[in-house]
């Protein structure tokens, strides 16, 4: 299907035509599933998964731009992936306790009041300030009650997991994205929480290693070897 084609079915979906949602639904369903096998194994029926899937998807579909100029696809995704790590968040076999979730409500209205007064994104020591949280406990809620998106965050040496792995830009490749997200998932626990608060929540090491309750020099071993394990993965 064409842009063009595409992009019709997505205006007359819009419009109310349920005939045309279910049909740019079906032409997607690959995409879809693409976003749903990444979560299996989580404690919930694949078909159930699919089914938040496609719940995600029309959520996609309706709140869609026609006018922004981005591809379909690169809206829909984390519309698709988010309606399903919400459902296991709240609903499903992930479980967060009540004053994570709390705390977690507090760090979403804090980064939004000082995006709104600084015209930015935050940063981390001034979300620390506003909310009185230091940076790891930050980093620890978030990690529990969201997996963060962005693969160009920068550690607080300046480094980006694409620069260190040295991918050819995969925020601009919804395939290599997901076999990235894919790759960080399989790596061993300590390895995949060292990847993400060093590279996604941009710690220092000396941070992460207060936050896994490790020492400095094992939080080095565990990034390298995280490091080493998805340059294997993705050059496969």
């Amino acid at each position: 299907m064409s842009s063009s084609e595409l992009f019709a079915l997505l205006d007359r979906a819009q419009q109310g035509d349920d005939e045309a949602c279910h049909q740019v639904l079906v032409e997607n369903t690959g995409l879809i599933w693409a976003i749903v096998k990444r979560y299996y194994g989580c404690g919930v029926e694949l078909d159930d998964l699919y089914q938040l899937g496609c719940i995600g998807f029309i959520k996609a579909v309706k709140g869609f731009d026609l006018t922004y100029g981005t591809q379909f696809s690169t809206y829909a995704v984390p519309k698709i992936a988010g309606e399903i790590r919400r459902f296991l968040r709240d609903d499903g076999a992930v479980k967060v306790g009540r004053s994570i979730r709390e705390k977690g409500q507090m760090l979403w209205s804090a980064r939004e009041r000082l995006r709104q007064q600084l015209g930015r994104d935050p940063r981390l020591s001034e979300l620390s300030q506003e909310t009185g949280l230091t940076a790891e406990e930050i980093a620890s809620i978030e990690l529990a009650t969201g997996a963060p998106e962005s693969l160009q965050q920068e550690t607080a040496e300046g480094l980006t997991l694409e620069s260190t792995l040295g991918t050819d830009g995969p925020e601009e490749a919804l395939v290599e994205k997901i076999a990235l997200r894919e790759a960080i998932d399989a790596l061993p626990e300590r390895e995949r929480m060292t990847i993400l608060l060093r590279f996604f929540k941009g710690l220092t090491q000396e941070q992460t290693a207060r936050i896994l309750h490790v020492s400095q020099v094992q939080v080095s071993r565990l990034e390298r070897k995280g490091l080493a394990r998805l340059k294997e993965t993705l050059v496969e």
